[in-house]
This record gives structure tokens, sequence and C-alpha cells, in this order.
């Protein structure tokens, strides 16, 4: 017996005829002499412009573009204030087919970026300076050493509220966060090249240029002799005031260290950031009880990032650089 892709057009006229006159399936296989299976997808293809059946939908179009206008007004509205407001405008929908209609909009629920706030001078020497270093390639960025300070949390859990956002939607301004203050807290100073990176030091107060050069002094030089060996390298750190200070500047100029020009608020260019993350990804479910807890959880996973890693990093600068000029022009 033939399958239904080797079906006659006899056979399935013959199908058609006897499924009117109210024959079973069973009897017109035996009829038209293919298999059951045959007659039966046979049927169902012809039958397939009947009326759909399931239980009806309970939005229509216009009430669904009236969801995705509510959330692209404030992408920070939860699923329980969403739904009340679009029910609010007549729509009778649960708060789970509201959750799920967002999703099928393209909508997903994720943690935020934050990005600092320029204004108009900042992102004219933003953009100056990518100019200036979009010819720059990775060989060259692998000769600076990047430095940061970071602040790590007791607790890792507090992230804030979540965004709605879409695929190619994390950096829309709409869907950013400005920074906040972190709870009890430890920060930290450290510093990575391409070849890896360079031991941390754990700041006890508030940083002033006496402290920021005795890091330089007893932390920077060893991690530049451990990276660079005898070869040069540049400098690089951001612009606050301990780092800016003319004292500090003094000291630079006394060790022959060329130090990287660099934008103000710009912490996204910097790879050094990424490691910060990575390490904080990597510490998202340690619990530490106090702050010496947390110095050897953040020591402890410090050690963990490769030369690999960092190399990986570098390489990208040159490509951070060109969308970093086109983001500040926009």
């Amino acid at each position: 017996m033939g399958k239904t892709a080797d079906l006659t057009a006899v056979q399935k006229m013959t199908i058609d005829t006897l499924h009117k006159e109210g024959k079973t399936q069973k009897v017109i296989a035996k009829e038209a002499g293919c298999t059951h299976s045959s007659v039966s997808k046979h049927i169902n293809r012809e039958a397939k412009g009947r009326k759909r059946c399931g239980r009806k939908k309970c939005t229509s179009n216009r009430d669904n573009r009236t969801l995705e206008r509510i959330v692209k007004q404030n992408h920070f509205k939860n699923v329980g204030e969403t739904y009340k407001e679009w029910t609010a405008v007549g729509v009778s929908a649960s708060r789970t087919t509201t959750h799920r209609h967002v999703q099928d909009m393209g909508f997903n629920c994720r943690i935020p970026c934050v990005k600092p706030l320029f204004n108009k001078t900042q992102c004219q020497k933003r953009l100056a300076w990518a100019k200036d270093k979009k010819d720059w390639t990775a060989a060259e960025w692998s000769k600076v050493m990047f430095s940061d300070e970071s602040t790590f949390c007791i607790s890792f859990g507090n992230q804030g509220p979540r965004v709605w956002r879409k695929r190619g939607e994390a950096q829309n301004p709409r869907c950013l966060k400005s920074s906040v203050k972190f709870p009890q807290s430890v920060m930290v100073w450290g510093a990575m090249s391409s070849a890896g990176v360079g031991p941390l030091c754990f700041l006890r107060s508030k940083v002033n240029a006496a402290i920021y050069q005795e890091v330089l002094e007893h932390l920077m030089l060893p991690a530049a002799d451990q990276l660079y060996g005898d070869a040069d390298f540049i400098f690089q750190q951001d612009l606050a005031p301990a780092h800016s200070a003319k004292a500090t500047s003094t000291w630079f100029k006394d060790h022959g260290i060329p130090v990287l020009n660099w934008p103000a608020n710009s912490p996204d260019l910097k790879p050094i950031e990424n490691l910060w993350g990575i390490v904080k990804r990597k510490m998202r479910y340690a619990r530490p009880n106090n702050a010496e807890e947390l110095k050897a959880t953040i020591r402890a996973t410090w050690a963990l990032i490769t030369p690999e890693q960092c190399h990986r990093l570098i390489d990208a600068m040159p490509h951070c650089c060109s969308n970093s000029g086109k983001r500040s022009s926009n």
C-alpha cells in the first residue's frame, strides 16, 4: 500500500468521495488501496481550512499594542505594576497572561546596565580621545597597565530593580539605571595588563594623594616588574582627585613613568572593569560574614584570573575605542 506522497489522483478522489459519504477511515483505506495513516493525513490536510480550535484569545491586537506602549513608557515597571495599569484601561487578563504577552513581544527581564552621566564638555573630550586612539593596535594597548579601584559588598543580593528590554537594548538610555551607594563594603586597588594581573591592595581609608603614592610605590612598581620586566610601559588611571593631584603627577615624572591621558567618567573603556565584573560574578553566591572573610574571598577569586582572560580583554580595546567614538558622537 502506498504512502501519502504516493497517492494517485484516483486514490485521492476515492478518499474524498467516501469521506463525504461518511465511511470510516478503515473502510476508505481498504477501498482506495492505501494505508490507514495515508487516509488520515490526506483528510486532515484537506481540512486545514477549518475554523481554529481551542480557547479564544482574551485580548485583541489593540489590547496588545496598549500593553507594549505601557512597557515602553517605563521599562522599570515590574509585572504587577504593568498588569494593574493594563487592566485599568478595561483589558480582562490575568497577571500570568500579562507576563506571557510581554515576553512574547520580545521583552526580557534583565539587570540594567549602569551608565555614568556625561555633560557636553565630557562628551566632546571623550569623542576626541576615541578619535586619537582609534588607530591603536592591540599590540600598542598591551603596553598599557590598567589600574582601578573597586568596591566589594558584604552582600551581593541587592541588585536593585530589573528592567524590561529587548535584545540589543542594553545601552538604551531608557533601560539604564544610575549608580547607587553600596552597603558595608571594602575598597580594593588592582592592576592588570595583557600578561596578567598584579597584586591587590585593600584601602582602609579615603584615598588621598599621599596614600595613593604609597600604593604606587609598594604595589604598582612591583606589579610592573612582574608584568613587564625591563620593558617600557604606560600607566593608566582615571581622573580621581588623588590620581590627578600635582604631587602624584610629580611622582610619575620623578620615576619616569608615562601616564595615559584618560577621558572623565569613562569606566566602561577600562578592561579592568570587566575583570572586576568577572570577580564579582564568581563571588555571587559567596556569603562572607565579615570584612576579613570578604577580603579572603576577593584574593582567592582574583588569583583565578588567567593571563588568557586579560589578553582577550586587551585585544578588544581597538573595538571598544571604535564603539566609544560612535556612542559619544550620538
